[in-house]
C-alpha cells in the first residue's frame, strides 16, 4: 500500500471515529457510569466489533449480507433491540455514592463490558454496509489482499481507540461534577434518551438507502 493511499484512509478513519454514534454513546455512558479506566473496557468491545466486521468485509461475506434483505433486517432490528436495551439500563441506572470512589471502581465488570461494546459495533448493519462500500476503494486489487486489509483494519482500530478514549475520558471528568444522585439521575437518563435516539435512528435504516 503506498503512503498516499494509507494517508488518505488514515484521515478518513478520524472524520468516521468522530461522528457521533451508536459506539461513542456507549463509551461515553460507560465514562459516565464506571470512570475512565474501568468504562475504557467498552472500548475494547467496540474494537473487537469493528475487527469482525472488517473480516466479514475481507473475506467477501459482507457482500452476501449486504445483498440479502433478510439478513440484513435481522441484524438491523437485534441492534435496534440491543439499543433499547442499553436504554433501559441507563434509565434505573442506581446513583454511585461519590464520597467513595473505590465504590465508582468496584462497579462494572471488564468482561460484560467488553461484550456490551462487541455487542453495539457488531449488531450495526449500517456500519457493515458503509465499511463494504469505503474500505475496497483503498485497496490495490493487483496486490497482496491480506496485508493490506490488515494495514486499513489495524489503522481504523487505532483510530477508533484513541476517538473512544476521548468520549469516555471526557464523561469520565463529568462523573467527578456529579455530586448529587439528582444529577446523575438527570444524565442517566439523558444518555438513555440518546440510546432510545440511536435506536430510532437504526430502525429507520432501509436497505436501498445504505
Amino acid at each position: 500500500m503506498v503512503l498516499q493511499t494509507w494517508l488518505a484512509f488514515f484521515a478518513a478513519c478520524w472524520v468516521i471515529s468522530l461522528s457521533p454514534g451508536a459506539g461513542a454513546i456507549a463509551s461515553m455512558s460507560s465514562g459516565l457510569r464506571y470512570g475512565f479506566w474501568r468504562g475504557y473496557w467498552n472500548a475494547l468491545g467496540l474494537q473487537l466489533g469493528l475487527a469482525l466486521q472488517i473480516a466479514i468485509v475481507a473475506a467477501g461475506v459482507g457482500a452476501i449480507l449486504a445483498a440479502s434483505a433478510t439478513a440484513f433486517y435481522a441484524i438491523k432490528w437485534f441492534g435496534v433491540a440491543y439499543l433499547v436495551y442499553l436504554a433501559v439500563k441507563q434509565w434505573r441506572a442506581q446513583p454511585n455514592d461519590m464520597n467513595d470512589d473505590a465504590a465508582i471502581r468496584q462497579i462494572g465488570k471488564p468482561m460484560a463490558l467488553v461484550f456490551r461494546g462487541f455487542l453495539v459495533n457488531v449488531s450495526n448493519p449500517k456500519a457493515l454496509v458503509f465499511m463494504l462500500a469505503v474500505l475496497p476503494q483503498f485497496i490495490d486489487p493487483h496486490a497482496p489482499l491480506v496485508a493490506q486489509y490488515l494495514i486499513l483494519g489495524v489503522t481504523m482500530i487505532c483510530v477508533d481507540l484513541i476517538v473512544m478514549a476521548g468520549y469516555t475520558g471526557l464523561a469520565a471528568k463529568v462523573l467527578r461534577l456529579l455530586r448529587t444522585p439528582k444529577q446523575q439521575k438527570r444524565m442517566n437518563r439523558t444518555f438513555a434518551g440518546l440510546f432510545i435516539g440511536a435506536a430510532a435512528f437504526m430502525a429507520t435504516l432501509r436497505k436501498a438507502a445504505v
